[in-house]
């Protein structure tokens, strides 16, 4: 059934138009009117709607029912990513909301190709945040991960302790102990994973999180791309750490 993102507040027995760009899809679908949709607003759980009416650019529908469903993880996990190069940041964000990340906050590191500030930086932010939003419609997250306002690093790593209050990981190729073998023992928590970008966080960067509280941890033997890392970072939690409905199996998976 399609699924579509409607900012609310929806309401059973509303009649309601659907927003210009899902209006579009029903078109796109060529949807009929009486056809069954599924809505979420972001706040939570989803809504059985029916198509009322259709024009030649938009769509009405009728609020039928609500279910409380959710698909997010029970622990929160934010991605830190340093900008990388090209597209790989939408792919990135795409594949967060499917693994279930909390939100995702781009970073500018010392090593980054790519710098973005002003009205390109605010511009590349809303594309990423579509971005979360399309995937969430896909995926069937009925929240929308939020994506930040792109930080420089030493900035972020002077507040996000406090303002995640989650334990903060710093992926470095080599580090002494796996994040695999950290998550086994210390369970499931608020994590904020920080990601370097092509050319990896400089020795100093490295230093400046751990000096702010950062636990430097290892993905395995393979050094992986920066498109690779946090996704496989993310993987990892939700398999140790179990999905709601699904307990964690701690034994028998490793990354290392």
């Amino acid at each position: 059934m399609p699924r579509f993102h409607c900012p609310g507040p929806l309401t059973i027995g509303a009649v309601q138009a659907l927003p210009p760009a899902a209006a579009h899809h029903v078109q796109v679908l060529r949807l009929a009117s009486g056809a069954m949709l599924t809505l979420f607003d972001g706040t939570g759980g989803e809504y059985g709607a029916t198509i009322a009416d259709l024009g030649r650019k938009s769509a009405t529908v009728r609020i039928d029912t609500f279910s409380p469903r959710e698909a997010e993880l029970p622990y929160a996990i934010t991605l830190a990513q340093a900008l990388p190069e090209a597209a790989k940041m939408d792919w990135i964000v795409e594949k967060a909301v499917e693994l279930g990340a909390a939100g995702v906050q781009p970073l500018s590191a010392q090593r980054c190709v790519v710098r973005l500030s002003g009205e390109r930086a605010d511009k590349r932010c809303q594309h990423w945040q579509a971005i979360a939003v399309s995937a969430a419609e896909q995926c069937g997250r009925n929240r929308i991960m939020p994506v930040a306002p792109i930080a420089e690093f030493g900035r972020f790593f002077a507040t996000a302790p406090t303002r995640l209050h989650a334990r903060t990981i710093i992926l470095a190729p080599g580090a002494a102990q796996d994040l695999s073998d950290w998550a086994r023992a210390a369970g499931p928590q608020a994590v904020c994973l920080v990601i370097g970008p092509e050319g990896g966080f400089t020795p100093a960067e490295i230093a400046l999180a751990i000096n702010h509280g950062a636990l430097a941890l290892g993905l395995g033997p393979r050094v992986l791309r920066t498109e690779t890392a946090g996704l496989a970072a993310l993987a990892t939690l939700a398999a140790l750490w179990g999905e709601p409905g699904k307990p964690a199996e701690l034994s028998g998976f490793s990354m290392g």
